[in-house]
């Protein structure tokens, strides 16, 4: 690697650490004893939580496990081997699972459907079922800010909820908790870093086959938004944390705020977020600075 690259990947690997450590603490994320499965699908994401989880893992103040888990979906032309290789060269802990799911999803999913949510729970539901069996009392996954911004956005234009992805989630049967470590970190810095890491990136044929999946609607959108309002993803992510709801439309919400509005947006809104200052409010605590 040429020196200007291994101060880049320097650089970028403490920009990440700095958000994943943020994103832990602010939202209690991990708590000794821990024994975190992190699920590795082989993209760039999971690479990466997994790499800087055990950086942190190692660093601090208390004791607590990481557990890499694949899941072998049996798509055609799989090959989980350049995976499993850098996990055993490496030295993590990890189990491969194997389990078709695809044939399930080809049989049930109409001809030009997309394959994402019926994939997403049958994925869900195998790993939710072996974080029990392992005795896993977390599920790490590799959702990072891009991911929440789209799916925020996506809720707010299909499906009219104001939603995203919660750093830290019980699951509906309460068995497991699931976290997302990455989800203050930029999905640019991320591939960036993989790029320079050389991670083994295994392709997902069963999802990538599909070129006109809302999500990638979405996340074109956005691109086109950034050019000329370059900070659109940062000051999304920062009004995730920054609600001002008596300035929302929630009859219930408004109710129980006593049914008033204080305070004067005006026309224009709030005050655009400064370069250079933007800042996240979470939970009413300290305020942080974004991770570009």
């Amino acid at each position: 690697m040429q020196p200007q690259h291994v101060a880049e990947l320097k650089t970028l690997e403490h920009q990440l650490g700095r958000a994943l450590g943020r994103c832990i603490a602010e939202f209690g994320l991990i708590e000794p004893n821990d024994r975190i499965m992190v699920c590795l699908s082989g993209g760039k994401d999971s690479y990466t939580l997994l790499t800087l989880l055990e950086q942190f893992r190692r660093h601090a103040p208390f004791e607590f496990e990481l557990l890499a888990v694949h899941l072998d979906q049996g798509q055609p032309g799989y090959d989980g081997e350049p995976l499993r290789a850098w996990l055993e060269e490496q030295r993590y802990p990890h189990r491969i699972l194997r389990e078709d799911t695809y044939s399930v999803v080809v049989d049930k999913v109409e001809p030009g459907k997309t394959y994402c949510s019926l994939c997403s729970r049958l994925r869900r539901g195998v790993l939710y079922n072996a974080a029990e069996a392992l005795g896993c009392t977390k599920i790490a996954l590799g959702h990072h800010r891009d991911d929440a911004i789209e799916t925020l956005l996506l809720n707010l234009v299909y499906n009219g909820a104001m939603a995203s992805m919660p750093a830290k989630l019980v699951s509906r049967d309460k068995r497991n908790v699931v976290i997302r470590p990455l989800l203050l970190a930029a999905e640019a810095n991320i591939a960036r870093y993989a790029e320079l890491r050389a991670f083994p990136i295994l392709p997902c044929n069963l999802c990538g086959s599909q070129e006109q999946l809302k999500r990638k609607q979405v996340k074109a959108l956005l691109n086109d938004l950034e050019r000329f309002a370059p900070l659109a993803r940062a000051s999304m992510l920062s009004a995730m944390g920054n609600l001002k709801p008596a300035h929302l439309l929630d009859r219930d919400l408004v109710r129980a705020l006593g049914g008033v509005a204080t305070g004067d947006l005006g026309a224009e809104g709030l005050e655009p977020v400064r370069e250079a200052k933007a800042e996240l409010a979470i939970g009413g605590r300290r305020r942080l600075p974004l991770m570009s």
